[in-house]
Parts: structure tokens; C-alpha cells; sequence
């Protein structure tokens, strides 16, 4: 039988907020870190924070012109924040990577020195592999494409240079400092510059970090040592809940082992869900921590399923049909009928891909640790070309809308509009006729080959020159030639220093793009309705933070095809591993661990009503497994032999 959940009232969590008032004192600054559960109302309480601080201190703050910096997990979470806040300046509030790119983007020399020392390693790293494969195959080719275009990058940096960086963007160009270059070089320069370290501290008295399990750790661990240098004077807030980690370079014992100083508050009511999934969710989190929260006064029960299916059920789409059907009856809410009114929640984005038709392309690239974070929230470079710049031209263009290509292209900057480009033509040339012919050549290679691949669209961009082309894809221009070593370029420079140790991740990165790039072009559009999270499929990354009113969560190991989860493990279907025994007996986390946190991630987005689906090697056992583990009653576990 199922346990039961306790109830409070509204201001259960008042507390709480007093809490953090106390904390945001400038006279006495004290960090905190503020445990907040799924659905418990963590923006409210920040933005409370910050209400009640301009209320007390603005006006001393402004007067010194410093301000609280509150550090989000993405551009929408943003905007909500500063919409609470009314945009008030007092306040600066960014995503990790704005912050941490306008804290050092005035420091170029600096930058230039991280980046003189750090890219010999890679260069290292291709040779090394290089040194190791088959000259002459393609993925030697590429290899040499990229030391080169490192080492002519290495040289561009002999000079004094000025940097360049779009958080919300492509970064394209030697200039341009990539995503990862801004948070490493951020990081070290907290750790080893005092001087940049004071003005963050001078600027910024008070930095808050929402979703802080799953923050860089060591940024996280950067930001510490700021806060026990600089204590009387600065403090930090961090706001998460370590059971909805997703991330994998998050910091995993964060919360553990805080100085005596800090504050520790803990919300305790779930204001989302109704209290059958917040039993469900509490069951959930025991197996990993005692955290119990308590449902709202008032919540209606809601209504949870879970649906088991044979592993081998050849028509998996249909039977989420029927589940999808029974709910709606079950919950007389109608819109469980609508597919688009439903969000469906994957174990991994395959899962989804395969879908919605774009499993070639993410495939091929998902095989690549290096490549597949970005992949997977659609800022990959090599990708973005195709989704962000391609795509759209071509729809514009179909659509008939000229004025909406132009506007498009000069937001692009495409270089066949660049001010250079067009004042070398001659008086006779046409001034936008490259650009048309351009723009036409794209529309045709795609029309008249319905099985176009990336590479041929990329082919096609390259020769006409209608796009900046990512570094990333460089390599694989047909007509890019291997820049000649030129050793008097490149004196004095150790490539074969330490830190060598990523072979095998280079080379998977380059075989992933070589794949994707091989793949089907007509794909780039689910995938850029996927990542843009507006499809009825998503998985547990993609909506964190977000709530909807009917969830159906889709189990399938096999499916999945990895194997950092297991549901048929989580429900004791399939017995640990030795490497899972091994790291249980070292007090390392598994991957049952992961699972059960990406479990209770998914159940907790249920605004109303929650539909499990497991596909199983042995139902049977599975139903047994989850009613003896106190999860679910009988009659809440629906076994399915066929459709």
C-alpha cells in the first residue's frame, strides 16, 4: 500500500523567507544554501529576496553602483526573473555564460595567454590520435584539417587580439571564444587573479545561483574559494535541490560539508502537483534521502498509472495511443486524446528522435561526449548552421517572403552583403546577383534531391559563400586545403605538453560530424522543433523548471540504448552489475542513482495527472517489483501483453 503525504497551508514556507532576508544584509552578508524540491515555488522566494532588499538597501546600492548578480539556468527562467522584478538594474540577472563572459571580456591579453596556453594541448591531442590511426582515410584527413586550422589560429594569437563572444549564438571565427573557453577561463581567472577577483566581489557583494546542482562544478568550487577569502564582504545564495541533478558536471556533493556559517533553509510544501504524485515523488526520494514534502491544503488527489508492456511490443507509438486513450477516460479530461496536449517525457533523446523522424542525424552526433550537451539544448555550431541560418532561408524563401530573407541574411551576415565584399564588384556587376544565385543554388540543391545530406547543403553553402562557416565544419569543406606546417610559425611552443589523456574523444567528434554530416537534411526540422521544446516529446534536461498538466513518462531501456540509466534496475527487474556492487561498496553514485533522480524529475512536472509507461523483459516481475516497494496500489499498475 502506498504511504500518505501531510498538508500545509499556505505560509507553511513563510520562514523560509526570512531567512534569505536576513542573509542579503550588506552589514553582515551570510551565504545560504536553500533546498527546494520540486514544484516548492523557488522563484517566488528569490524573487521575494530581492524585493524585500531593494526595499531596505536599494537606494544605498545604487548610490555605490552595485548590484546583486542572480545567475539562471536558461534565457526563458531569465526573463521571468526580471519580469518579477520589474527589471529593475539593481539586480543583474544572466545565464552562467553572460555572466561569466562580462566579467572577462575586457580582459583580451589575459584571454589571449589562457588561450596561447590551451590550445597547444589540443593541437597535442590530434597528433597523438593521428599518430595512432591510418594515414590517407578520412578521418585522418579531417585530423589534419583541424591541426591545422589550430595551429593557423595558434598563430593568429602571436598578435594582441580583441575577443568576441554571443552567449545566445553561433561563435564563428579565430576571434570568438567558445561556450566552454568562456567558463574555464572565468574560472581560472577567479582562482589565480586577486585583482579580477575583487572587482567580481566589489561589483557583485551577493551572487545567487539557481538550479546550482547542476552548474559547472568547477566554477562552483571557483566561487567557494571566493566566498572564504573575501567573507565579511561577499556572499553566496545557491538555490537547487540535489535529487533534480541532471547534468554530469554538476557538483555532486554539493550541499555537503558547508562551513558552520551558512544558512541551510529547506522549503517543504510541493504547490504544483496534487498529492498522489507528491506521495509518489516522496516514495521516490527515500531510496536517496529523507526530504518529505508536503502537499498543498486543498489539492485535489489527481491521478496516477503506471502502464507495462513487453520490451518487444513491435508497435510501441500505438500502444502510447491507447495509454493515451485510457487516461482520458480514467481522468474524464478529454485533451488526453490530443497527442500535442500531452507532454511526453523520454528516458533519452533517442527515444524521442526516433519519434519524430531525426534519429540519423542525433545519432551520429550523440556518440561524441564532447559534442552531445550542446546537441542536445541546439547550440551546437556545426548543427546551428543548418537549423538556424539554412533552414530558415529556405523557408522564407519558399514562402515567398524576400523582404523576411534580406532581413535574415543581414542578421546572418552572410558575407555576399559584407560592406568589403560589395565594394569590390565592378560598377557592371549586379551588386546583389552573387547573392541571389547563391540563395537559389541552396533552394535547388534541396528541392531537387529529396535525400540531400548535410553535407551536400554544406557543400553548396561553402562554394557560394552564403554563410560564416563554423570551425567545426571547416574540416569537411570539399574545397579546404590542409594548411602546410610551417615551423618557424610555430617556435618555441610545446605541443607534446601534459594533458593528453582525450584521444579517443577527439576522434569520436570528428567520426560524429562525419556521420551527421552524411545524414538527411529533410531531418534538421524536428530536431529544431525538439530542441525549441514547443514538440509533444521532450525528455527530463528539457523541461526542468517547467510544469504542464498532463505527463506521460516513456521507460524503455532498450529503447534508450544507453547505458547510463535503468529503469529495470530502479525497480529491482534487473540485479546490479559488479561495477555497480563495486561502486555501491566505495560510496560512488551509480547508474541506479542517476535513474532515480531523472524518475522523480519526471513524475514531479505533473500539474494534474501522470502516466507511467515501462517496457519491460518481465512485466510480470516489474508489477510485482514496483507494488512491493510501496509505490503504487494494484490497481494503479496496468500490464498490457498486445495492443
Amino acid at each position: 500500500m502506498v504511504s500518505s503525504v501531510t498538508t500545509g497551508v499556505p505560509g507553511t514556507d513563510n520562514p523560509v523567507d526570512v531567512v534569505i532576508e536576513e542573509c542579503l544584509n550588506p552589514d553582515s552578508p551570510k551565504s545560504f544554501f536553500l533546498y527546494a524540491g520540486a514544484g516548492s515555488g523557488k522563484t517566488y522566494s528569490l524573487v521575494k529576496g530581492l524585493e524585500d532588499f531593494e526595499k531596505s538597501y536599494g537606494t544605498k546600492f545604487r548610490r555605490t553602483g552595485r548590484k546583486i548578480a542572480v545567475i539562471t539556468y536558461t534565457n526563458a527562467a531569465c526573463e521571468e526573473i526580471i519580469d518579477r522584478v520589474k527589471g529593475d538594474p539593481l539586480f543583474h540577472i544572466s545565464t552562467i555564460h553572460s555572466f561569466c563572459w562580462l566579467q572577462i571580456k575586457t580582459f583580451h591579453d589575459d584571454i589571449r595567454s589562457s588561450l596561447l596556453g590551451s590550445i597547444p594541448d589540443e593541437i597535442a591531442k590530434f597528433e597523438q590520435q593521428e599518430a595512432k590511426g591510418r594515414s590517407g582515410t578520412q578521418a585522418s584527413i579531417t585530423r589534419q584539417r583541424s591541426i591545422a586550422s589550430k595551429k593557423e589560429r595558434l598563430h593568429w594569437l602571436t598578435k594582441r587580439r580583441e575577443f568576441t563572444y554571443n552567449p545566445n549564438g553561433d561563435n564563428i571565427g579565430k576571434a570568438s571564444l567558445s561556450h566552454s573557453d568562456v567558463l574555464k577561463i572565468c574560472t581560472d581567472f577567479l582562482v589565480s587573479k586577486p585583482s579580477f577577483q575583487q572587482i567580481v566581489v566589489n561589483r557583485y557583494p551577493f551572487l545567487l545561483i539557481d538550479e546550482s546542482q547542476d552548474t559547472n562544478k568547477h566554477l562552483i568550487e571557483a566561487f567557494f574559494v571566493v566566498e572564504e577569502q573575501r567573507q565579511g564582504h561577499f556572499a553566496l545564495g545557491l538555490i537547487g535541490d540535489m535529487m533534480q541533478r541532471i547534468y554530469g558536471d554538476g557538483k555532486a556533493d554539493l550541499g555537503k560539508n558547508l562551513p558552520d556559517r551558512w544558512a541551510q533553509p529547506i522549503k517543504k510544501m510541493n504547490r504544483r502537483s496534487p498529492s498522489r504524485i507528491v506521495t509518489l515523488a516522496n516514495d521516490i526520494r527515500s531510496e536517496s534521502d529523507q526530504q518529505k514534502q508536503k502537499v498543498l491544503e486543498g489539492k485535489p488527489e489527481g491521478h496516477v498509472r503506471l502502464f507495462i508492456a513487453p520490451a518487444n511490443m513491435p508497435d510501441k507509438p500505438g500502444f502510447e495511443h491507447v495509454v493515451r486513450e485510457e487516461m482520458a477516460k480514467l481522468t474524464g479530461d478529454a485533451l488526453w486524446n490530443n497527442r500535442d496536449e500531452v507532454k511526453h517525457l523520454m528516458l533519452e533523446h533517442m527515444m524521442a528522435a526516433v519519434r519524430m523522424g531525426f534519429s540519423e542525424m542525433f545519432g551520429a552526433l550523440a556518440a561524441s561526449k564532447r559534442l552531445s550537451t550542446a546537441l542536445r539544448s541546439g547550440d551546437l555550431p556545426a548543427v546551428r548552421l543548418f537549423s538556424e541560418y539554412v533552414l530558415p532561408l529556405y523557408q522564407l524563401e519558399k514562402s515567398g517572403a524576400s523582404h523576411g530573407v534580406m532581413t535574415h541574411l543581414r542578421r546572418a551576415k552572410s558575407p555576399l552583403l559584407d560592406s568589403d565584399f560589395l565594394k569590390s564588384l565592378t560598377t557592371k556587376d549586379n551588386p546583389l546577383g552573387s547573392l541571389k544565385s547563391a540563395i537559389q543554388a541552396v533552394i535547388d540543391i534541396i528541392d531537387e534531391k529529396p535525400d540531400v545530406s548535410f553535407s551536400d547543403v554544406l557543400q553548396c553553402v561553402a562554394e557560394h559563400d552564403l554563410f560564416l562557416i563554423p570551425q567545426s565544419l571547416t574540416p569537411f569543406i570539399i574545397k579546404s586545403e590542409i594548411v602546410d606546417e610551417i615551423s618557424p610559425l610555430f617556435e618555441g611552443i610545446d605541443f607534446d605538453k601534459g594533458g593528453v589523456s582525450n584521444d579517443e574523444e577527439i576522434d569520436s567528434s570528428l567520426d560524429a560530424i562525419q556521420g551527421f554530416l552524411e545524414s538527411p537534411f529533410s531531418q534538421i526540422d524536428a530536431y529544431k522543433v525538439y530542441v525549441s521544446g514547443k514538440g509533444a516529446f521532450d525528455t527530463h534536461q528539457g523541461v526542468k523548471g517547467h510544469e504542464f498538466d498532463r505527463v506521460m513518462v516513456v521507460m524503455d531501456d532498450e529503447a534508450a540504448g544507453g547505458w547510463l540509466f535503468s529503469y529495470e534496475k530502479l525497480f529491482d527487474v534487473k540485479p546490479l552489475t559488479k561495477t555497480d556492487l563495486d561502486k555501491l561498496s566505495k560510496g560512488e553514485e551509480t547508474g541506479v542513482d542517476k535513474t532515480r533522480r531523472l524518475f522523480y524529475v519526471t513524475c514531479t512536472r505533473a500539474e494534474k495527472s501522470l502516466a507511467l509507461v515501462a517496457y519491460s523483459q518481465d512485466p510480470q516481475v516489474l508489477k510485482e517489483k514496483v507494488i512491493a516497494k510501496g509505490w503504487f496500489d494494484d490497481y494503479e499498475v496496468i500490464l498490457r501483453r498486445r495492443l
